[in-house]
């Protein structure tokens, strides 16, 4: 079984965490309507994506 030799620093155990952090989504708005989506996505209040639309939605 593996066990370390000696103890991980605070530093390098800080810095093997620095990439751990959450981050928010990112969120771009729609074209046709104005309405916060994910990027990439179909609109889900107007069902447009690129322009046209490709989703009926009972808006």
């Amino acid at each position: 079984m593996a066990v370390p030799k000696k103890k991980t620093s605070k530093s390098k155990r800080d810095m093997r965490r620095s990439h751990d952090a959450l981050l928010a989504p990112g969120v771009s708005v729609c074209p046709e309507c104005k309405e916060p989506k994910m990027p990439h996505r179909v609109c889900a209040s107007c069902g447009s994506y690129k322009g046209r639309v490709v989703v009926e939605t009972e808006a």
